[in-house]
């Protein structure tokens, strides 16, 4: 079994500093077992980024709330991403955006600043969104034991840049509840990705030095990429080439 002490160490080695922005993609079973279990790994997170930094995680929804059943409630409704995002979810102090699919938990120095406004987006990963503001304050993106494919942000700059495949012609109207019992109904453009495989994995072809840097945490075989230099490579592939991360299914 790995302690939090030992995963902490680990979290250090691969790049993560006190003070840091980290956004986390996860997967529990290529860790192994791990001290405490979830809350264990969100502990050694934390001790990793020390008391100055700040830790989020996607509480995303958009498996459960659909055009069929088209409501979020900030408090209740669980993330479908993962064991961990939604221990860190139901764990004092965190906070939550408010967006009916694409929401994001944090805590730390600057988590009320990274959620603020996201209520404010009308599609997944808009320009109010935490993954978006992620390159704004100089973060980074944890991929624990999960590969490189599963990046939201990646959504985000496929929104800047315009591909052609990603939203929906039809929007939603999703009902959001709030924290105090109050709730609102507004019309947001969902994420349509039929006939699309999607392969951020490609990045790795764009990142050199240490804006991608691989090793291991627990069992686990992990990446840690700096977001501002994600975003231009990104950006800057998909302006000529828009399809560069995704395959279309035959």
């Amino acid at each position: 079994m790995t302690s939090k002490k030992q995963l902490c160490r680990d979290l250090r080695q691969l790049g993560v500093q006190p003070g840091d922005v980290l956004l986390v993609h996860s997967a529990m079973k290529p860790l192994g077992p791990v001290e405490d279990g979830c809350r264990g790994v969100i502990e050694a997170l934390c001790e990793a980024l020390t008391g100055t930094g700040t830790l989020l995680l996607p509480a995303l929804t958009y498996a459960t709330v659909t055009q069929e059943n088209p409501v979020f409630s900030v408090s209740d409704t669980p993330s479908c991403v993962g064991k961990l995002s939604e221990a860190f979810r139901t764990m004092p102090d965190v906070r939550r955006s408010i967006h009916p699919t694409h929401s994001v938990c944090a805590v730390g120095r600057l988590a009320a600043d990274m959620l603020s406004g996201h209520e404010e987006d009308r599609t997944p990963v808009g320009s109010h969104s935490p993954f978006r503001r992620l390159a704004e304050q100089g973060g980074k993106i944890l991929m624990l034991g999960c590969g490189l494919t599963p990046n939201t942000f990646m959504h985000g700059v496929e929104e800047e840049a315009g591909v052609p495949y990603c939203l929906s012609p039809d929007p939603i109207a999703y009902t959001c509840i709030l924290p105090d019992g109050t709730q609102y109904t507004a019309a947001y453009t969902p994420h349509l990705f039929d006939g699309i495989t999607q392969r951020y994995d490609r990045a790795a072809a764009l990142l050199n030095g240490d804006a991608l840097r691989f090793g291991r945490a627990a069992l686990a075989d992990c990446a840690l990429i700096d977001v501002a230099s994600l975003r231009r490579a990104a950006l800057n592939r998909m302006r000529t080439e828009p399809l560069y991360f995704v395959d279309r299914r035959v």
